[in-house]
């Protein structure tokens, strides 16, 4: 068997977490390479699956991010499905799951080519502190957070003259326990909970990437926490149950913390999370297990 682990051009230098998975998966006889998806000369044919891994780039070109992985998508197993890709790359997603009952932060949606009294909003909303990111978006790209104030209205308002000219926007309240509890995230497999992480930003910030010199450690997550997370993941099970019983090779439910305490999905990443495999031992080869029998089940 031999699979393509979908990367990027420019791969940061200190990006080492799935070296434990490529183990796994040669463990198994299982041959890996890692192409460029947006390489025009690679072959994805010579490969029997595709699994997306550090594509970590595809915020600035989604259109064509989508359309590679509906046409590789179309004749060889991949993960997770182009149609997952598809809605997973648009955060409007969370709007559908919202309806479906999973709590998410108060948010403005924005489309482009719209505007917004920044103030009236806030005032209205009976905001303190706003927080504005975009639609298609990872590791902190275009967000800003600002104060209720005129020198923070001014900033929130120039920002989003500038980016909803080209693209959509969120405007929520500023969850002012990122500073302190961070962010947690579940991490699946194949429908099943593999392991959990807390991501703590440096002081004083709000971005929780290792990017910017966040800690992340492992944790248990309470019964009710896990409860939190299954309940978004079943939401997207149903949304994609035509595509199997458990239609999600992986899933990482990212949450952040209310002023009550309460769970609020930020982002359920289907399409190129870390997943932390440093934090979570048994989870290399949980993932290259669920691999290996979708693809044999699949005929590869």
């Amino acid at each position: 068997m031999r699979v393509a682990l979908a990367t990027c051009r420019v791969l940061p230098g200190w990006e080492k977490d799935d070296f434990p998975f490529h183990a796994a998966l040669e463990e198994r006889g299982i041959t890996h390479d890692s192409p460029i998806w947006d390489d025009p000369t690679v072959d994805w044919s010579v490969y029997d699956a595709v699994l997306i891994r550090t594509t970590w780039d595809y915020m600035e070109k989604q259109a064509a991010y989508v359309d590679w992985a509906a046409t590789v998508g179309a004749s060889r197993p991949f993960f997770n499905a182009a149609e997952v890709i598809r809605w997973n790359t648009h955060k409007s997603y969370l709007r559908e799951l919202e309806e479906a009952g999973v709590a998410i932060a108060p948010t403005e949606w924005l489309f482009r080519g719209s505007s917004v009294d920044v103030a009236s909003l806030l005032r209205e909303r009976g905001w303190r502190r706003g927080f504005i990111k975009p639609m298609v978006g990872a590791t902190a790209r275009e967000t800003l957070r600002f104060d209720a104030d005129e020198a923070g209205i001014a900033e929130a308002e120039a920002h989003l003259d500038r980016t909803l000219a080209a693209e959509d926007m969120m405007v929520q309240p500023y969850l002012e326990r990122v500073e302190t509890d961070g962010e947690v995230s579940a991490i699946f497999i194949d429908g099943r909970l593999s392991h959990a992480v807390q991501k703590i930003p440096v002081a004083g910030d709000y971005r929780v990437q290792d990017d910017f010199g966040a800690t992340d450690f492992p944790i248990d997550l309470t019964p009710e926490r896990l409860a939190s997370a299954e309940r978004v993941l079943r939401a997207a099970e149903r949304r994609f149950a035509h595509l199997g019983e458990h239609p999600l090779l992986y899933a990482r439910v990212d949450f952040l913390f209310g002023d009550a305490g309460d769970l609020l999905l930020t982002e359920l990443e289907l399409v190129e999370p870390s997943l932390f495999f440093r934090h979570g031992p048994e989870a290399p080869g949980l993932l290259a297990d669920a691999l290996k029998r979708r693809v044999e089940a699949a005929g590869g």
